[in-house]
């Protein structure tokens, strides 16, 4: 039996992906949930899995050809998959019985360490709503929302990777290598480029004592973890102590839409979040209603989907206010980009034991530098100092904060 293997549902307002990789060739054996390809659009990069096991018959798009969510790009050939082994291993002639050594995943395909059920099944689900009849399948006419929460891996790159790898590496010899950049790359780089274009962007820099923030963390976090179960972090105070500043300055949360300002009584934050990809931001919704611990878990299963292929498009829609933090990779200073259409995005950065007053003694503290990029075009100058002087002062009395105070 022919089973089709489609293009998933791309997520809202998408139509359209290129298909940047084969994982397997014609005449290749394929397992169910293996991938076997991947597509990348303005947005996401996608693992398709094989929902039958079998022999990879037709591949009707080559590497490099922009497709449709919902098209058809191969076929596979639906073979009976070969029974499990009983257990027991016959011996060797004239030597003991030896037991099966397992196969070690390859480090470069993930589809090899674990099945992915999910995807499958969401695969199957596809297949079985619209039946091979046709090599021409139109566009599926499915949302993001449609697409269950397990579905095919996704993974969004706002920002650039810090380091070339694969076929950018360098390699011995070589004076000079030439790469196609991707589909996502070349939407990376427009983005940002029309952000600059687009948006008039300043940054302005502020210091915070972290010392009060760790020292409250030393304290609960023990207790912390042994009632909510999730580890105690810096970046769910940061969360707070923006949400609070974005409240009282109302403009940092807006965002300009032709020739108006579109003011948010919502906190949807951004989280940047490091991934072997680069660097994904997937959004804390309604964040403003979140409890820390709330606030933690989520962060915490993003990190983890993140690492793992396992966002989803909805994961990474939208977004009023962003956090990104420089500092785990050393960072003691500088300027983010903005994530449009946002307004505004906070930066962190490392935390530096460094000399400051404190009246008239010179102490050592824990400090780190912060800074707010902002649209100029709709936030005053006054307005971005005081939000980050607001940030700085939630984090120096988080007792205050935590209070509501």
């Amino acid at each position: 039996m022919d089973i089709e293997i489609k293009v998933p549902s791309l997520g809202e307002s998408e139509s359209e992906a290129t298909l940047v990789a084969w994982h397997k060739q014609p005449g290749d054996e394929v397992v169910e949930d293996e991938i076997v390809a991947e597509v990348e659009s303005d947005k996401i990069t996608m693992e398709i899995p094989a929902i039958a096991t079998g022999v990879l018959k037709e591949a009707r798009k080559q590497e490099g050809d922009v497709v449709q969510a919902g098209e058809v790009i191969g076929i596979i050939e639906e073979r009976q998959a070969p029974a499990k082994p009983s257990g027991k291993t016959p011996a060797k002639a004239g030597g003991k019985a030896t037991a099966p050594k397992a196969e070690e995943p390859a480090p470069e395909e993930p589809a090899a360490e674990s099945p992915r059920p999910a995807a499958a099944e969401a695969a199957k689900a596809a297949h079985r709503a619209e039946p091979a009849t046709s090599a021409a399948a139109g566009p599926a006419e499915t949302s993001s929302e449609a697409e269950p929460r397990g579905g095919p891996k996704v993974a969004a790159v706002p920002e650039p990777s810090p380091a070339p790898e694969g076929p950018a590496a360098a390699v011995a010899g070589e004076r000079e290598r030439r790469v196609p950049m991707s589909a996502l790359r070349k939407t990376i780089a427009r983005r940002l480029k029309e952000a600059q274009n687009t948006a008039a962007i300043l940054t302005t820099f502020n210091e915070v004592n972290m010392q009060p923030v760790l020292d409250l963390r030393a304290r609960y976090r023990e207790a912390f973890k042994a009632r909510h179960g999730v580890d105690l972090g810096l970046m769910s105070f940061f969360v707070r102590a923006c949400i609070e500043a974005l409240g009282r300055f109302p403009v940092v949360n807006a965002c300009v839409e032709g020739e108006d300002i579109v003011y948010r009584n919502y906190y949807d934050i951004g989280i940047a979040v490091s991934t072997e990809r680069g660097l994904v931001v997937p959004v804390l919704r309604d964040a403003g209603a979140m409890s820390m611990a709330v606030i933690e878990e989520r962060i915490a299963d993003f990190a983890k989907r993140a690492r793992e292929g396992g966002l989803l498009p909805d994961d990474l829609k939208g977004g009023t206010f962003s956090i990104t933090n420089g500092g785990v990779f050393g960072s003691l200073l500088s300027t983010p980009i903005l994530n449009p259409p946002q307004s505004a995005i906070l930066g962190m950065h490392a935390i530096q034991k460094r000399p400051v007053a404190e009246g008239d003694r010179v102490v050592v503290r824990p400090m780190m530098y912060v800074a707010l990029s902002y649209d100029h075009r709709i936030i005053d100058g006054r307005e971005a100092v005081r939000f980050l002087v607001a940030v700085k002062e939630a984090l120096e009395y988080p007792g205050r904060m935590m209070l509501d105070l």
